[in-house]
């Protein structure tokens, strides 16, 4: 099993900038590739960034190209999300998430194994 512990996250005014972290342990050497998702009160869970965790390739949803970062520091086994530029429509639970298989549909969550816990962000206009 592999364990995903999310932390940052809160409120922010419209055009700040908010960085959540997602920490990995347990069979980690599992692991392929990360995503970020989100989900909004009332909406689907919806594909944010993805990122492969040997190489590093990252892949965006159009909405958020040029405003939001997804990283990873491999020493420490942690995700990163750097959010920029953020607008009251990002508002959200963000999810971090993580697949052992390779080659995935990196955009539909059933691709993914494992979750972390949650993380509200909230921007207010």
């Amino acid at each position: 099993q592999m364990q995903l512990v999310q932390s940052g996250g809160g409120l922010v005014q419209a055009g700040g900038s908010l960085r959540i972290s997602c920490a990995a342990s347990g069979r980690t050497f599992s692991r392929n590739s990360m995503a970020w998702f989100r989900q909004a009160p009332g909406k689907e869970r919806e594909f944010v960034a993805f990122i492969t965790w040997s190489l590093g390739s990252q892949y965006y949803a159009d909405s958020m190209k040029g405003r939001f970062t997804i990283s990873r520091d491999k020493a420490k086994n942690t995700l990163y999300l750097q959010m920029n530029s953020l607008k009251p429509e990002d508002t959200a639970v963000y999810f971090c998430a993580a697949a052992s298989r390779t080659g995935v549909p990196y955009r539909a969550t059933g691709s993914y194994d494992y979750w972390g816990q949650g993380t509200q962000v909230t921007v207010s206009s």
